[in-house]
């Protein structure tokens, strides 16, 4: 397929709400839709009424679409995001510890800087310096104070992880070499090590696309993680489940914390979001009938 200039108009924010009541939109306020538009953006706020459009091609709304029903989904969407980046912070704190831990038990706690210890020595090197690139930013008092009385070009792995970010915690894990250590980290959150990794890989995605205040709740996920043939914890059954859908990414979340925070309460604070934004279609994120008699979510 050829490709083509971009030739759209831009439209100045009393010309976009004109725009999309000329395709049917409905709107309560038009001050406050205006102002919207001036602090958000069109395109941002587009793709949630993306969802309410009859006709996806040509750009018309369905009866009675609405530019507060398209907010509200982005309200919902942006405290989605918040609850879901405090839950992946305990899930990545955990996996900074026990795998220093377990690395430190069976080799040394310097053992980041032992290269015949992963395989891909590219990766490793270019993990490496990000790693160091990260110890080198920290203001942390404990950091400081490492280098201010240690010749070491790296603290020992117990605090080097604590500098030390998801993604490159993610990407270290990855290029291990397969064996004893890898599979013990594994085995401390009840999963085989090559579905760990992918859903660290995951984990990591969807982490990046909370920071970044992407649109989550009904995105069709990049990186799949895979599906487990067996599992020490509870787990959902995935006959029908799509692993590119939010349902099993927040599923994964919760099989977390029941290892690492055994009293969380994420699944009582989702249900509260759901409560307060109930035009929220469930579906759209993945959940499967039935998903309410899972006992990974009761």
């Amino acid at each position: 397929m050829s490709k083509i200039s971009y030739s759209k108009t831009f439209l100045e924010h009393q010309s976009q709400i004109a725009l999309l009541k000329s395709r049917g939109m409905k709107f309560e306020d038009e001050d406050k839709a205006l102002y919207l538009l001036e602090n958000i953006c069109y395109y941002r706020l587009s793709g949630y009424w993306y969802p309410l459009l009859a006709d996806k091609q040509n750009h018309i709304f369905k009866p009675n679409a609405s530019f507060e029903t398209a907010f509200n989904l982005y309200k919902f969407d942006r405290e989605l995001r918040k609850l879901i980046s405090s839950e992946l912070e305990k899930i990545e704190i955990a996996v900074r510890s026990k795998m220093a831990y377990v690395l430190s038990t069976a080799h040394n706690a310097f053992w980041i800087e032992d290269n015949s210890l992963f395989t891909n020595q590219a990766i490793y090197r270019s993990t490496l310096d990000k790693i160091k690139e990260e110890l080198n930013r920290s203001d942390e008092e404990f950091i400081l104070s490492f280098k201010s009385k240690y010749s070491d070009p790296f603290p020992p792995s117990f605090i080097l992880m604590e500098t030390t970010s998801f993604g490159a915690l993610s990407c270290l894990y990855s290029i291990l070499k397969p064996g004893k250590d890898k599979k013990d980290i594994a085995k401390l959150f009840g999963l085989p090590d090559k579905v760990f990794e992918s859903w660290l890989h995951s984990l990591v995605y969807i982490r990046n696309i909370c920071a970044h205040h992407s649109r989550l709740w009904n995105r069709q996920v990049g990186i799949k993680p895979l599906f487990p043939r067996h599992t020490h914890n509870v787990w959902i059954d995935t006959n029908g489940v799509s692993n590119k859908q939010l349902y099993y990414v927040l599923s994964m979340i919760i099989y977390f914390l029941n290892v690492v925070n055994p009293k969380h309460t994420f699944k009582q604070k989702l249900e509260n979001l759901f409560l307060k934004y109930p035009n929220v279609d469930r579906a759209a994120m993945g959940f499967p009938v039935g998903w309410r008699s899972e006992s990974l979510w009761q």
